[in-house]
């Protein structure tokens, strides 16, 4: 803020400071953060302790990343939003080639039977089939969904609860794959078999290690937020399968499902009064706590709840009507947050241009210049606790250069988020771990498509390792029966 004011007006800037002061937080309070986040990782890894722990640790069954031998045609549907996206994947080797189509899902079906939500998807598909001229061919289909799954398989996978406004019912513990299935079976006469499923975590750091070696770490800042990593296997007290086979590294992709840390209330240190009102009007309260602290679908709201606070404490918009639009839950949307931040100038046209849309009238450039800094605050605190999860992970692993695959809208668009989290990332690292942050391109898309691959690459590599294992016996059979 500025340095030089009347007594009148430094007056009223150390008020503003009061109702924001919660967002500044020290380097030893993310260290903090850290250490609480590592004990709640290490918990959800363990088979004992697992199921009371916030962060769920979730093995994917993603075993291998891609070493540049895929090939082949891949349907790829990314399910995570609003929208969704249907995508034709063409891989041959490190030659990828993609088209896609967008489709809406009606509030009526968000808010619907898991039934009316898997038949309209498996409808789009079928369509998408046919514009490709596609329903002669075999299909494998990589499946990015964005909620919080179990996986009891690389094509099994159970859903722990709805995030993201989606309230479908029938849904929670069924096996999506076999849902999605199923309608594809009932609505299609398509030859699509469903071979990986994945979150969008997992298919930024797939599409990211397909070109990088050193990509270990997928991170998604968009509607949610979320991050996995390769994990060793001997590390993984939940991991039951049996499947161990040679041609299978001893590692696995673990989906943190970090969101949710601080649902048991460790955070509630950094909480502010305004963290605690979003939860409580929430459709979610007591849920997802870092995520409503970080991600795009809450970080709007946080900034509308400040100005509003500092509206009625007559220090912003002291000439506003009350009965505008800023005084309305959830019309100050995030993508105004990287706008106005996007201001480098005196004249705050952004800025002015979202005050217009919310139809707040009379303000002043003195009031534009509060808003920008209430953004910068709760972006800058999103941005350093994201990158506390971040040196967390990279701790971690402790690898001399790691790569961190980073897609979703809120790092893509805003101004500032990229280089705050290389910032305080470098502040909380081990001494001379060298990272970096590269953004994910169609992770979503691109990567369930390459989980696919991935996938199909080692059947096939299983079933050949089994047919040489299966004539060796036989060969050591004959020969015992002719000695």
């Amino acid at each position: 803020m500025p340095s030089t004011r009347s007594a009148e007006q430094l007056t009223k800037y150390e008020k503003i400071e009061s109702f924001v002061k919660g967002f500044k937080l020290s380097g030893s309070a993310y260290k903090r953060v850290m250490a609480l986040l590592h004990q709640e990782m290490i918990n959800g890894l363990k088979h004992h302790s697992q199921g009371g722990a916030d962060i769920k640790m979730f093995p994917t069954f993603v075993r291998s990343l891609p070493d540049g031998s895929e090939c082949g045609e891949f349907l790829a549907l990314d399910l995570g939003g609003t929208n969704f996206r249907v995508l034709l994947v063409r891989l041959q080797g490190h030659d990828v080639e993609i088209q896609s189509k967008t489709y809406l899902i009606p509030q009526r079906i968000m808010l619907g039977t898991g039934i009316q939500l898997f038949d309209h998807i498996a409808d789009c598909i079928g369509k998408f089939v046919v514009e490709h001229d596609l329903q002669n061919h075999q299909l494998p289909l990589g499946f990015t969904f964005s909620f919080p799954c179990q996986q009891e398989g690389l094509a099994k996978a159970r859903l722990s609860k709805w995030t993201k406004g989606f309230r479908c019912e029938g849904v929670v513990g069924k096996d999506i794959c076999q849902l999605l299935q199923e309608a594809l079976q009932r609505r299609t006469n398509c030859h699509v078999e469903i071979v990986a499923v994945v979150n969008d975590a997992v298919g930024t750091l797939m599409s990211a290690a397909h070109g990088d070696r050193n990509c270990e770490i997928g991170l998604i800042l968009g509607t949610g937020c979320n991050a996995c990593y390769m994990e060793g296997l001997d590390n993984v007290g939940t991991w039951k399968h049996g499947e161990d086979q040679d041609h299978h590294p001893r590692q696995v992709i673990i989906n943190t499902e970090w969101g949710a840390f601080g649902d048991n209330g460790c955070l509630d240190f950094m909480r502010t009064e305004y963290d605690h009102e979003l939860d409580t009007f929430s459709i979610n309260p007591a849920k997802q706590i870092m995520e409503k602290m970080i991600s795009g679908m809450y970080m709007g709201e946080i900034v509308r709840l400040v100005l509003v606070r500092l509206s009625h404490e007559n220090l912003l918009f002291t000439s506003a009507d009350r009965d505008c639009n800023l005084f309305e839950r959830g019309r100050f949307y995030t993508k105004y947050v990287s706008e106005i931040e996007s201001d480098t100038d005196e004249f705050f046209r952004n800025t002015k241009q979202v005050l217009d849309e919310l139809q707040v009238e009379n303000y002043t450039t003195e009031d534009c210049k509060v808003v920008k800094y209430v953004c910068t605050l709760v972006s800058a605190r999103a941005a350093f606790l994201a990158a506390a999860g971040l040196a967390t992970l990279i701790n971690r692993l402790n690898k001399q250069d790691m790569t961190i695959a980073v897609d979703g809208s809120l790092y893509r668009f805003h101004p500032r988020f990229h280089n705050l989290m290389c910032l305080k990332i470098k502040e909380l690292v081990k001494p001379g771990l060298k990272f970096k942050l590269s953004l994910s391109h169609d992770g979503s898309g691109k990567g369930a498509a390459l989980t696919a691959a991935v996938s199909l690459r080692l059947r096939n590599l299983k079933m050949t390792t089994s047919g040489e294992e299966n004539g060796k016996n036989l060969a050591t059979q004959t020969i015992s029966v002719k000695a």
